[in-house]
Formats: structure tokens, C-alpha cells, sequence
């Protein structure tokens, strides 16, 4: 195993699991976001204010016209992961191995992969979670009501795609593994490894589930 894949929804936990496998593996820990960035999150932290152009996105779009613009972007940066993915799973190459994560690797892409040594798993919570983690985050309670307006919206698309993401993977046949029952990131990195060891295709661990 050459490469590890990581999807997810945003604030799912994917970047902390990630590091996690890389660090047992020794591999590259990367993200999908450092290829091209769709409009961030859109609310305020100690080290940055939300660009203007974010708070227009995600304050003048609809639900479902943020679903299509974040998976159209996904679309478009699409060919630079594959690129990417096939580079780090060729033997001999001299790169080393790679744990991936991020919400562009959507499930039906990956499923289409024809790389071996590569392994995938997406990782799913429930919304009060992700709800909790966004308004910790946000500081929700301090927050104007046009900044909790934006962390609406965005937790709306957030929910969307993760319904979106798990009707795809059980259409699929992909392994998910659900990330909402208190387990800590070492736990699910080991969950992580063990489905990855058994794929015997990209994503799944029977070819005929």
C-alpha cells in the first residue's frame, strides 16, 4: 500500500486522522484544500476575517447552488489529485507513500480509479457533531446574526454533501467508517489501517460487496 485516501465531509475529523495513519505508515500527510481552494469557511477566527468574496458565496447562494459549485470545483480538481495519487502509488518512483484526505475525493471518482497500491475510506458523523465542532469554531453564541447566517448556510451544504456522499458509497460498495461514537484519533486511524489492509480494490474490500 502505497497511498491512503481519506474522505469526508468538512469538520468530520479527516485531517487529524489522516496525520495520525501518516505518522503509523511514515508516509506524506496531504490535503485536498492545498490543490485549489473553494471558498473557505466563513467565519472569523484570531487570525483572519472572512473575505468579502466569502461571506458573498455562501450569504447569496442557495443550499443546492452551493452544492453544485463545491462539487463542480471538486470536478475541476479532480485531474491534479489522480495525477497526484498515481505519482506517489508507482513502485520505484523514489516519492514516498501518501495519505490523502479531504471532501474532493467524492466517492464516484475514486471508485473509477485504476491505481494499485491504493486503499480509500470515508469517514461520516452525525450532524450535531460536525454543528458542534463549526460553532466552537465560529464562536456561534458571540456571533453577529449575519455571521451565524454564513455558519448556517455553510453547515447546511456541510449536511447536504454528507447525505449526497453516503447514498454514493453505499451505492458503491465503499468502506465508511462512522466517526461519531466517541473514538479517538488513534482509534480510528487503526479502524482506518485495518480497512485498508483489506480492500482488495480501491475502496473496497470484495470486488463482488
Amino acid at each position: 500500500m502505497r497511498v491512503v485516501l481519506i474522505g469526508g465531509t468538512s469538520n468530520v475529523g479527516k485531517s487529524t486522522v489522516a496525520q495520525v495513519v501518516a505518522e503509523k505508515l511514515g508516509f506524506e500527510c496531504l490535503s485536498t484544500d492545498g490543490l485549489a481552494r473553494h471558498p473557505g469557511r466563513p467565519w472569523r477566527t484570531p487570525e483572519r476575517e472572512v473575505p468579502a468574496h466569502v461571506a458573498e458565496h455562501y450569504g447569496s447562494l442557495t443550499v443546492g447552488e452551493l452544492i453544485t459549485s463545491v462539487l463542480g470545483h471538486y470536478e475541476r480538481l479532480w485531474p491534479r489529485i489522480e495525477e497526484l495519487i498515481t505519482a506517489h502509488a508507482a513502485e520505484g518512483s523514489g516519492r514516498t507513500g501518501l495519505v490523502l484526505e479531504g471532501s474532493a475525493l467524492w466517492p464516484v471518482r475514486v471508485a473509477r480509479l485504476q491505481v494499485s497500491r491504493t486503499a480509500a475510506v470515508w469517514l461520516t458523523t452525525d450532524d450535531a457533531q460536525v454543528r458542534a465542532r463549526v460553532h466552537a469554531a465560529g464562536r456561534y453564541e458571540a456571533a453577529t446574526n449575519e455571521e451565524q447566517h454564513l455558519m448556517d448556510k455553510f453547515l447546511a451544504r456541510t449536511e447536504r454533501y454528507q447525505i449526497l456522499m453516503i447514498d454514493a458509497i453505499a451505492r458503491l460498495g465503499l468502506d465508511r467508517i462512522d466517526a461519531s461514537g466517541g473514538q479517538s484519533a488513534a482509534e480510528l486511524a487503526d479502524t482506518v489501517l485495518a480497512a485498508a489492509d483489506a480492500q482488495t480494490t480501491v475502496g473496497r474490500w470484495s470486488a463482488g460487496r
